[in-house]
């Protein structure tokens, strides 16, 4: 009775959440999303990249950890 959901539910559900958020915020939305999605991969390309050709990737220290060593 409640496993699946129908195209008419997710619709509404659809329907719904535009009203709430907007059309523009959603755009936003959805746009920060994909530029997020994107740099991961790129970075994740870029890593694999650096293993094949033998370089080790460096490990970054944050700000606070260098701070916390001097």
């Amino acid at each position: 009775m409640f496993g699946t959901l129908g195209p008419t539910e997710l619709l509404i559900i659809l329907a719904i959440i535009v009203v709430l958020f907007g059309a523009s915020r959603l755009a936003g939305l959805g746009g920060a999303l994909g530029r997020g999605i994107r740099e991961f991969r790129q970075e994740t390309r870029a890593d694999d990249d650096k293993k094949k050709d033998g370089t080790t990737v460096a490990s970054t220290t944050t700000t606070d950890e260098a701070r916390k060593d001097s």
